[in-house]
């Protein structure tokens, strides 16, 4: 993996000690870090298309750590690791309602830090790789006809080549012939392969 694409930790706190001791402890393991002194320089700076995660302060001067979160949910898939030295259950609670990975109390345990790191980036990876996956598979969909549409709808829908016949007022054979254009349109071999890889992005039957 080239270094500029690979993970990027994103440090918020204001604590400038804590700061520079995490990305120490992550550049250890290989992994990329820059630090934020304000939420505000984050939010305005922050690439929301990287791959990686934040680690973010829940208590900071001007924006809160719940705030930063809660804009975060609304402009970006990065995970977001909450870091607290006066953690309590209701603040806590709040971070996951609000969407956090993990609530880390300070001063955080190394090995506890960079698991909860690893895995959040695992699991953003695994996100934005499944994201890539189902726009190939909306793509191959635009490849459809109007009428092979129909009859992927209704294979999916469980029908047979015949049944799918009268229902579209169509020969078996050109049915047969819609279906073999759409198995190679859609790039699968099994039915199993098309139920998995369409059934969920398939619009409502015309």
């Amino acid at each position: 993996m080239k270094q500029q694409h690979s993970p990027l930790i994103y440090l918020v706190d204001d604590d400038d000690a804590v700061r520079d001791a995490l990305a120490l402890l992550l550049k250890s393991v290989g992994l990329r870090a820059e630090g934020f002194a304000s939420p505000q320089q984050f939010l305005a700076q922050h690439d929301r298309h990287s791959i990686g995660c934040v680690v973010l302060d829940i208590r900071m001067p001007g924006i809160s750590g719940l705030d930063v979160l809660d804009s975060l949910a609304a402009s970006s898939d990065l995970p977001v690791i909450m870091l607290s030295g006066h953690g309590n259950v209701e603040l806590c609670r709040r971070a996951f309602k609000n969407g956090a990975e993990e609530f880390l109390q300070k001063p955080v345990d190394d090995d506890v830090f960079l698991d909860a790191v690893q895995k959040a980036v695992r699991r953003h990876i695994g996100s934005r790789q499944q994201q890539a996956v189902t726009q190939a598979a909306r793509q191959r969909l635009q490849r459809l006809s109007g009428r092979e549409l129909d009859v992927l709808q209704r294979i999916a829908d469980g029908m047979s080549n015949k049944e799918i016949a009268r229902e579209l007022a169509l020969s078996p054979r050109t049915v047969e012939t819609y279906r073999a254009n759409v198995f190679a349109k859609l790039e699968v071999d099994t039915l199993a392969q098309l139920i998995r890889h369409y059934l969920a992005l398939l619009p409502a039957p015309r």
